[in-house]
């Protein structure tokens, strides 16, 4: 039987553009730009993160941010999760209101966006509150709102 429509297709028909972002360690107690917007505004429609080198065994709440460029303040896409210990497949997510936490699994399943977020043209990025190692990788998923804006791994 042939596949009329393949699952690439079928991804960006439901949520759009799709970026990797290769894996990297975590941000030493600051926050690291994951993704870059340029051009404009997108619609963030899904975002997830897998761990590839296990979290250090030690307190560290992690969260998503946005960081327009030009004016304006740093804007939080999730509230904190304690990544303390996350093994390797260990998977990260936000539901897409700033005020719940983010999600994190032990790799059989995530919460994703249940809400797009609308982010403008700057920096989606991890922030964390202590340095441990670990590595994550980051798939992101995007709708462009304004002509001309995209996305790129940072």
């Amino acid at each position: 039987m042939s596949t009329i429509i393949q699952g690439n297709q079928v991804r960006a028909i439901a949520l759009g553009v799709k970026v990797d972002r290769a894996t990297a360690a975590l941000p030493a107690s600051t926050t690291g730009a994951l993704f870059t917007v340029t051009g404009g505004r997108v619609l963030v429609t899904s975002i997830v993160g897998r761990v590839t080198t296990s979290i250090q065994a030690q307190a560290n709440a992690i969260k998503l941010v946005a960081t327009p460029s030009g004016s304006g303040a740093v804007n939080d896409l999730s509230g904190t999760v304690e990544s303390n210990g996350l093994a390797a497949g260990g998977l990260l997510g936000i539901t897409g209101l700033a005020a719940d936490a983010m999600v994190k699994s032990t790799g059989g399943g995530v919460s994703n966006l249940r809400n797009p977020v609308v982010v403008a043209a700057g920096a989606i990025g991890l922030n964390t509150a202590a340095t441990n190692t670990g590595s994550v990788e980051w798939t992101l998923t995007y709708v462009p709102l304004d002509d001309g804006a995209s996305v790129a791994a940072a």
